[in-house]
């Protein structure tokens, strides 16, 4: 078993902050890559100072978001209008194999570490940039943040209930979605550069493209139909019964997405005869009455508790799941069984957990091997060590 990860001998440089350049560069450093960011010497990453943060005993206080996206780097200070952090930064580059940034489109190309002027530095480079909405066309010096791009991908207009206002998706996909193309495209696109004769590229991450891609359901259903879709709230638009329903006590979500297991739910809330009419005789007819059905079902769901309820249907094979809060989450056996929580020592030297990549490689042990870092912690050593 290797301790080292399938990305080790990989060097990558993140010219991110906050979310969506962070979350790429943690994922390739979590997989053995040796990234390492730069930061602005004053003030660092903006997520520095967002809440948790966690003192010891001297009052020294560090960001437990700041570190959830940050473990396994290393952080290198530099002012990046500074003309010798600026020529610092081109030696690293020349010695990177991986550049991924998130600035607005054109700030790197006025500091002159645009693509054009560093693949002259280094042919191989990789560099990835990451945008609300891409470098080029009408909309790309335009500020974006998570929720603007989920409004503007039509991912606001499918989420939340058929009444409701505008709702975003609780955890920033827009950031991490980007994070985890980014990660994916840079990959692919070292494996061409490393080859006989590759070179390098520029990656051209949208936010705003990213959105749209996951969201291949509900476009291809655009494109069928002509009709964009709606809110379905926890339904979904081709099953059911397939949604969080509320028992006596609390919610759960079951989803009885064949024909087979329709015939169990009818069995468990005591109604055999409901597959049977028309209305629900087949999952496309159950799908277009869906409401009408959950009234039905909702009643009878009423009459006995969300535990017992998913007690029944574990036994008749019908997925099912509470609906669990984060605390529900890490106390749950199956997690626990993944370990996917993992010990963390914040600089400050508080104690802490952290998630672990959440992937298993055959043959790799990847583990949480660097803390998170101090602003500019590793100046003098990458640069001693990437010196070409």
């Amino acid at each position: 078993m290797q301790t080292s990860g399938p990305l080790t001998g990989v060097r990558v440089l993140e010219l991110g902050q906050i979310a969506a350049g962070p979350f790429a560069g943690s994922l390739l450093a979590d997989l053995g890559a040796d990234v390492v960011k730069i930061e602005n010497p004053s003030m660092g990453d903006g997520m520095r100072s967002w809440p948790p943060l966690s003192q010891n005993e001297a009052g020294e206080a560090y960001s437990e978001n700041f570190a959830s996206l940050n473990r396994n780097k290393r952080s290198v200070a530099l002012d990046l209008k500074d003309e010798a952090d600026v020529a610092e930064l081109k030696a690293l580059c020349a010695a990177a194999d991986i550049l991924i940034e998130n600035y607005r489109p054109g700030v790197l190309d006025r500091l002159g570490l645009g693509y054009e002027a560093l693949k002259q530095v280094n042919p191989k480079l990789v560099m990835c940039s990451i945008s609300g909405y891409g470098q080029t066309g009408p909309y790309a010096t335009k500020g974006a943040f998570d929720v603007t791009v989920q409004a503007m991908s039509g991912l606001m207009s499918v989420t939340g209930e058929d009444d409701s206002g505008p709702v975003k998706c609780g955890v920033p996909v827009g950031d991490f979605c980007a994070g985890l193309y980014a990660a994916f495209a840079v990959t692919a696109a070292v494996l061409r550069a490393r080859a006989p004769g590759g070179t390098g590229c520029h990656v051209d991450c949208s936010m705003l493209g990213c959105l749209i891609g996951v969201s291949a359901l509900q476009t291809s259903e655009y494109f069928g139909t002509g009709t964009s879709a709606g809110r379905l709230g926890s339904a979904h638009p081709r099953n059911a019964p397939y949604q969080a329903f509320k028992a006596s006590d609390d919610y759960f979500v079951i989803a009885a997405g064949t024909d087979k297991l329709w015939q169990q739910v009818c069995e468990a809330v005591g109604m055999p005869g409901l597959k049977d009419r028309p209305e629900f005789i087949d999952q496309a007819s159950r799908a277009k009455n869906q409401k009408q059905l959950a009234q039905i079902l909702e009643e009878k769901f009423q009459h006995d508790t969300a535990k017992n309820w998913l007690q029944e249907f574990e036994t008749r094979g019908v997925p099912a799941s509470p609906i669990n809060t984060y605390a529900d989450v890490f106390n749950d056996a199956h997690v626990q069984h993944m370990g996917i929580v993992k010990d963390l020592v914040l600089p400050n030297g508080v104690k802490t957990k952290t998630t672990n990549f959440p992937i298993t490689l055959s043959g790799y042990e990847l583990a949480i091997h660097r803390n998170p870092p101090s602003l500019g912690e590793h100046n003098q050593e990458v640069l001693k060590e990437w010196a070409v």
